[in-house]
C-alpha cells in the first residue's frame, strides 16, 4: 500500500470527500451537491491543486471588498457549510459580515443542519430562515430566489461561493457586487463576478480569513476580467509542465 505524505494536495482532495460524504449523511449536502463537488475536483487538478498567483490577488481585492462594503453578507449552501463552517463564521466576524443559509435543493430539515454546523462554529444571527423576512429575486426561477430582507436582498456586496451562474447574473441585475469561488475561470459565475477567486474553496476560505485580519489598505485597481486571463494562462503552464514530466 503507498501512504500519501500529510502535505500531498490528494490527502487534502480525500478529506475533503470524506467531510463531503459525511455532510451529506447529516442532511446539510444535496446529492447533486456531490456531483459538483466532482467537476470541481477535476478543475482544481487543472489548476494544480495549490493557490495560484491570480488567486491570491483575488483574495486580497475580495478581503478589501467585504471590509470596505455597508452590508455585506456571506451566503451559505450544503457544500460551503459541510467544508468551511469555522472559516464563515471566523469571515462574518472579522468583515462584520450577515451569514445567509441559500438553496438550491431548499427543504427545512436541510435548513436546520447547516444552522446546527454554523452555531456549533460560533455563528450567532444566522439569516434565511424567517419565512416573515423573506422575499423573492427577479430572474430566478430556483428555490434560491427566497432571499432575505435583511440580507441579500439589502446587500450591496455577497460572497457567494460554489455557485449557480443564474443567480449571480440576477444578483448582478440587482446592483449587487458579487464575490466567488470558481474553479473554473470559463464558467459564467467566474466572467460575471466582480471578483472570482479560481481556487478550492477551503483553501482560499482559510487564506481570506488571514487577509481580512489584516489593517485596511488602498488596494491597487483589480480587473476581474484581467485575473482570469491570468488564471487560464497558468492553467496551460501547469498542464504544459505536468506534460513534460509525464
Amino acid at each position: 500500500m503507498t501512504l500519501i505524505p500529510k502535505s500531498h494536495p490528494r490527502l487534502n482532495s480525500l478529506l475533503i470527500r470524506e467531510k463531503l460524504v459525511k455532510g451529506f449523511d447529516d442532511n446539510l449536502v444535496a446529492k447533486e451537491g456531490l456531483l459538483a463537488h466532482g467537476r470541481g475536483e477535476a478543475f482544481d487538478y487543472l489548476i494544480g491543486e495549490k493557490t495560484s498567483k491570480s488567486a491570491k490577488e483575488a483574495i486580497k481585492a475580495a478581503a478589501f471588498m467585504l471590509k470596505n462594503a455597508e452590508n455585506s453578507v456571506i451566503s451559505v449552501n450544503g457544500n460551503f457549510a459541510a467544508l468551511c463552517p469555522i472559516e464563515i463564521v471566523q469571515l462574518a466576524k472579522t468583515t462584520n459580515s450577515k451569514i445567509e443559509v441559500n438553496l438550491f435543493y431548499s427543504s427545512e430539515k436541510r435548513k436546520k443542519a447547516i444552522t446546527k454546523i454554523l452555531r456549533k462554529s460560533g455563528a450567532e444571527e444566522i439569516l434565511g430562515l424567517n419565512k416573515k423576512s423573506s422575499t423573492k429575486l427577479l430572474g430566478i426561477d430556483s428555490a434560491r430566489r427566497i432571499v432575505d430582507k435583511n440580507g441579500i436582498f439589502s446587500a450591496d456586496v455577497v460572497l457567494v461561493p460554489l455557485e449557480d451562474g443564474d443567480r449571480t447574473i440576477a444578483l448582478k441585475k440587482a446592483k449587487k457586487k458579487i464575490i466567488t469561488f470558481d474553479l473554473n475561470p470559463l464558467s459564467r459565475t467566474a466572467q460575471t463576478a466582480n471578483i472570482t477567486i479560481v481556487d478550492n474553496v477551503t483553501r482560499a476560505m482559510k487564506l481570506l480569513v488571514i487577509e481580512s485580519k489584516k489593517k485596511k489598505r488602498k488596494l491597487s485597481k483589480y480587473d476581474n476580467k484581467k485575473n482570469l486571463k491570468v488564471s487560464i494562462i497558468e492553467i496551460k503552464k501547469n498542464l504544459e509542465r505536468r506534460a513534460n514530466n509525464a
